[in-house]
């Protein structure tokens, strides 16, 4: 099977074309589960269908060729792809959503130039393991390295971040932009580096002494930026509410997709297996057994809320958006933490999920090697070790938020 040979959908394809096209392409990665952990990423053929079925284009602006669909969409889709292997719907997300940072935060000559590629995909990591930048005529020369740049295989630009050396002597972090000839992938990922998610394309990647123009660097500082009257320089140009770019729900918001299609994975996984024999007596099919009949309804119910919760919460953030323009309050930082602890509570549902189905499906369906639940179990494992899922810390942080504390998280 090659989903080359498929026509793509329609040209301009509606939210819910978007989806079943995603869906559609679910048996396939399935397929290609043990192919892709060897790659360390998605193969070309996944990524032609992406391209085929402009999945790169939903947060792209009209303005620059793209559907312009929303978060919404956006979410449903990255759900279907990380179903059929998370750690593809890592690296997808991971590469496609910067389109929505960039052009909410970039300025006009900045996206002109950087939406030229077809399509745009773009790694992004905010911690260098080291870095220098340097003021130069017309913008900057930076030098650095910086690890975990999930969705760099096919990325067209990367947009790290470095500090920039004050007048006053403090450090300020910018986030620079930069295409594909200025900076190196490193051949440090896939199967045997880590215990799961694979295919998430986490390289690192290096960069040595590039310009960049000034236009290519705005100050990171999207989680609280105040937009005044005028909304943010991506507002200003689309006209959009999609891109007065709060981000910190949405970056909880993009891992979390990947452990929901996780679960639901699970979920698909358990009802195959349910034709199996309990493993304790009476020796009769899970499906008459009282006890794999109450775990598989554990794992459906903790899996489809678990998606639930997080499109509710992504509805919810765009109606905040959209109310600002209606004339109505600011979206401000508190109700963006806000929102973003509902997509954690999210996040443990689906944890949950997983948990229940990996510990109770048995040890020849779930612990041997090369099993698909085995493997879905270890991508969650990955998962919880990253700093967006230490779930703890981000509700302390609301808590502070919510009672008139700085962020800190």
């Amino acid at each position: 099977m090659s989903l080359l040979h498929d026509p793509p959908i329609t040209k301009n394809p509606t939210a819910d074309e978007l989806v079943e096209y995603a869906r559609s392409l679910r048996p396939r990665l399935r397929e290609l589960q043990g192919e892709h952990a060897k790659l360390g990423t998605y193969s070309e053929e996944i990524h032609q269908a992406f391209i085929a079925g402009r999945l790169y284009d939903i947060l792209r602006p009209k303005r620059f060729g793209g559907l312009e669909l929303g978060l919404e969409t956006y979410f449903r889709v990255a759900i279907e792809i990380s179903r059929g292997d998370p750690g593809v719907g890592w690296s997808w997300e991971l590469g496609s959503s910067h389109a929505y940072q960039f052009a909410s935060h970039f300025p006009e000559r900045a996206q002109e130039e950087a939406f030229a590629a077809e399509p745009f995909i773009s790694a992004s990591r905010a911690f260098p393991q080291k870095a220098s930048v340097t003021k130069v005529d017309g913008g900057y020369r930076l030098t650095g390295r910086w690890d975990y740049n999930s969705g760099c295989t096919f990325s067209t630009h990367f947009m790290p971040v470095a500090f920039i050396d004050q007048p006053d002597g403090s450090k300020v972090p910018y986030m620079f932009i930069l295409p594909r000839e200025d900076f190196t992938i490193i051949d440090d990922w896939g199967e045997g580096r880590t215990i799961g998610l694979h295919a998430s394309s986490s390289n690192s990647i290096e960069i040595d002494n590039a310009f960049v123009a000034s236009y290519n660097a705005v100050p990171f500082n999207f989680k609280d930026i105040e937009w005044g009257a005028e909304g943010t320089p991506g507002y200003q140009l689309h006209g959009n509410p999609l891109y007065l770019g709060r981000t910190s729900s949405i970056f909880i918001a993009g891992l979390t997709q990947t452990m929901v299609g996780c679960a639901l994975a699970c979920m698909d996984e358990y009802e195959r297996l349910m034709a199996r024999g309990s493993s304790f007596p009476p020796r009769v099919p899970r499906s008459q057994s009282p006890e794999y009949q109450l775990w598989y309804g554990k794992v459906v119910s903790l899996a489809e809320a678990s998606a639930a919760l997080l499109l509710a919460a992504v509805r919810e953030f765009e109606e905040l958006n959209q109310a600002w323009v209606d004339g109505g309050p600011e979206f401000t930082t508190r109700e963006d933490v806000r929102v973003r602890g509902q997509i954690v509570q999210a996040a443990r549902l689906a944890q949950e999920a997983i948990d229940v189905a990996f510990t109770t499906a048995g040890t020849s369906s779930a612990a041997l090697a090369g099993t698909q639940m085995g493997k879905y179990y270890l991508d969650a494992a990955m998962y919880r070790t990253h700093i967006g899922a230490q779930h703890d810390v981000l509700l302390a942080s609301l808590g502070r938020v919510l009672l008139g504390q700085p962020l800190t998280m």
